[in-house]
């Protein structure tokens, strides 16, 4: 893997989190009825980040789970020869709610689909609105952000990798090469 470009630092990608936050209050008037929901993993961490963000910008305190979609994905099982499962952690209903699905690197869709599948098995939101950290781009489903870190459009082969202080001691977001596909 080759390292073309360092994207955002850790500044940058503190303001996009503090826009992404204030883009969520905006469009829902408010924090009264959102809960945030992170993916698994990068994602959890990027919903934890925003959650802090809306307590500090709205003064209140909303509802924040973490979404595992290992089983609800259609490649699970030709893909990972044994599946790294890991707990989801939704204490609370969200039924009526407005769901914010929080994930880093929005690519083919497959991942989101698949968290639209578990959210749906747990309850009936009111609406559930997408956020990420970067649209990359290459869409197979007809997934659309509703909330965009950054759009950075890629070529085949190409991907983004973001880096989190909670799990690789540093914040910031690279555009690498990878090997012919």
């Amino acid at each position: 893997m080759n390292i073309k470009a360092k994207i955002i630092d850790e500044a940058g990608l503190q303001r996009t989190l503090t826009r992404l936050a204030h883009e969520i209050l905006e469009r829902n008037r408010g924090s009264e009825n959102i809960v945030l929901i992170g993916m698994r993993t990068r994602g959890e961490f990027i919903a934890r980040r925003i959650y802090e963000k809306i307590k500090e910008i709205d003064q209140s305190e909303i509802q924040l789970g973490i979404l595992d979609v290992t089983l609800y994905r259609d490649d699970f099982r030709t893909r990972l020869k044994q599946p790294e499962v890991s707990v989801t952690d939704i204490t609370f209903d969200i039924n009526e709610k407005d769901v914010i699905l929080i994930d880093d690197v929005l690519y083919t869709g497959r991942t989101v689909r698949a968290a639209l599948d578990a959210l749906m098995d747990l309850g009936r939101p009111n609406t559930i609105q997408l956020c990420v950290l970067v649209d990359r781009g290459h869409r197979e489903l007809p997934i659309k952000p509703d909330f965009v870190g950054k759009n950075i459009p890629t070529s085949i082969n190409e991907e983004i990798k973001v880096k989190m202080n909670e799990i690789d001691k540093e914040d910031s977001i690279y555009l690498v090469e990878t090997e012919e596909k």
